[in-house]
């Protein structure tokens, strides 16, 4: 299962993710991982990256492009992955579909988790993290609807995307999550 989890902060994609990985037996590929593995290991691409990184600017799509390609190479992605954190923006998502098509490989499905955001913001708020209070949780939600509205579209359009309520329980959100996830297999 080859799939792109959307979502919101707060709305517990990282609890799901955890899950969904073990229960698929599939890696979890965060993009902010990768950064910083490929910052720490040194490599051409975490050298290139950490010059954006260290001056706190956004790694450009196409070294985010490539460090996500190379990563999708790897064996234990060749049987399926949840990849997190990427796409962002509709030109990340353009430019991933087409390298997936040069690799001749495709997207089974995007899962997009949504909550209400005021419970976000009091879910967040909770964590009593300094980067959680509710004014700045509700600028980041705003931010991440602005981005992620034409994303949402866009993977609607070519018919992978399901909008899972990431309200409830963790167990009640995973049981969802699954149902959608075995109806998409067994097409």
């Amino acid at each position: 299962m080859r799939m792109v989890f959307l979502g919101p902060p707060g709305v517990g994609k990282g609890t799901q993710s955890q899950r969904l990985t073990a229960h698929f037996d599939i890696p979890h590929l965060s993009t902010g991982e990768m950064l910083r593995k490929a910052r720490h290991d040194k490599t051409d691409l975490g050298l290139q990256a950490d010059q954006y990184m260290s001056q706190g600017k956004l790694v450009p799509d196409s070294l985010m492009l490539q460090l996500v390609e190379r990563r999708l190479a790897q064996p234990d992605s060749q049987r399926g992955y949840l990849l997190d954190g990427f796409p962002r923006t509709l030109g990340q998502a353009e430019a991933f579909d087409a390298m997936l098509r040069k690799n001749d490989d495709s997207l089974a499905l995007v899962v997009e988790l949504q909550a209400d955001p005021e419970v976000l913001v009091s879910r967040m708020a909770g964590r009593g993290r300094e980067d959680d209070r509710p004014e700045i949780v509700r600028r980041r939600l705003e931010e991440y609807s602005r981005q992620t509205a034409p994303l949402s579209e866009y993977y609607r359009k070519r018919g992978i995307l399901v909008t899972i309520d990431g309200n409830g329980t963790p167990g009640e959100v995973f049981d969802r999550i699954t149902a959608v996830i075995d109806r998409v297999a067994h097409k």
